[in-house]
């Protein structure tokens, strides 16, 4: 059973899988209230309450780290030294917000043999899973444009320093990369951006509200990924959806959220795609992985691309600011 510590809780902490997991325990946490934790681990007097990073990689019981960083700009640093004190670790996104941090990770993962990985699900769940079957299976030929849209509803949480959460491109548009690249199975090559802060309401204030990103594909196709804080409550889902994927003898789509699927081939129009299989416990590969059971369903290096790729977008619409 693999010791997990938590780390922040800034994004998508983990917490929540770990009540039923059966090959991994909580045993220690910092920058978390306890007070959060599902009622069965919040009875559990084991788990040690730590005042610091540093307490908590001192724990011998800890093998793994959940990163949810209280401050996303220092959390490539905090992944390095996770990996340095002999620790795998499972990073919220965005992982690094440079190219140079992320870099730092995976070379301080490939020195000390430790298992680095992002939160990196999202073209494995339904019914995203399905699309990238039917992608496989060629039956649209060959990719020529690809849509992606993540739309998140606005609240005045949302950070207006980019460095706490990473940022509408970094936090909000990868999920339409991971898409484009995971689920669409293409690899992008060149990306550019634009982005508005019209229609915040904070004066002043540094918060992103809408961004469009455009991107050249491997084999010369196109991707457009837009990304913003304007869904509504009358959505009724809290993240506002749509991925299309247009080949040349069809296209699959996934919209409403996801709740809606479809797809055509030349005349046929085939309807929705069944989506009744269970979608890929993507921390549980992480687990396998760690112990040496089964492979990732994507190496590394595709998985943390869509990272990188986001990172260069950021730059690419400062650019266009200057």
């Amino acid at each position: 059973m693999i010791g997990i510590g938590l780390y922040g809780a800034n994004g998508h902490q983990i917490h929540h899988l770990l009540e039923k997991q059966p090959r991994a325990r909580l045993v220690a946490v910092a920058a978390f209230d306890p007070k959060n934790l599902p009622p069965g681990l919040r009875q559990d007097k084991s788990i040690a309450v730590c005042a610091s990073l540093e307490e908590l990689l001192a724990n011998p019981q800890v093998q793994l780290v959940s990163l949810c960083s209280p401050r996303r700009r220092n959390q490539a640093g905090e992944a390095v030294r996770c990996l340095h004190a002999g620790k795998h670790v499972y990073a919220e996104k965005p992982c690094a917000m440079t190219e140079a941090d992320l870099d730092a990770i995976l070379a301080a993962a490939a020195m000390t043999g430790r298992k680095f990985h992002g939160m990196a699900g999202t073209g494995f769940e339904q019914p995203y899973l399905a699309l990238g079957n039917v992608v496989k299976s060629g039956v649209l030929g060959e990719i020529i444009q690809v849509f992606a849209q993540k739309s998140y509803p606005y609240h005045a949480g949302r950070p207006q320093d980019e460095d706490v959460d990473g940022g509408l491109i970094g936090q909000n548009a990868i999920h339409g990369v991971r898409m484009v690249e995971h689920v669409a199975g293409q690899r992008i090559v060149a990306v550019g951006a634009i982005e508005t802060g019209c229609g915040n309401p904070v004066c002043g204030g540094g918060l992103r509200m809408a961004a469009s990103l455009h991107c050249t594909l491997a084999h010369g196709g196109i991707a457009t990924v837009i990304a913003n804080y304007l869904n509504q409550k009358g959505m009724g889902c809290w993240g506002n959806e749509h991925l299309r994927i247009f080949g040349t003898c069809g296209f699959v789509e996934a919209v409403d959220g996801g709740t809606r699927t479809r797809l055509v081939v030349g005349e046929q129009d085939r309807g929705p795609l069944d989506i009744s299989a269970a979608g890929v416990d993507f921390f549980g590969c992480v687990l396998d992985d760690i112990q040496g059971r089964a492979p990732m369903p994507v190496s590394l290096e595709d998985e943390l691309h869509p990272t990188r790729v986001v990172i260069q977008a950021r730059l690419a619409a400062a650019r266009k600011d200057s």
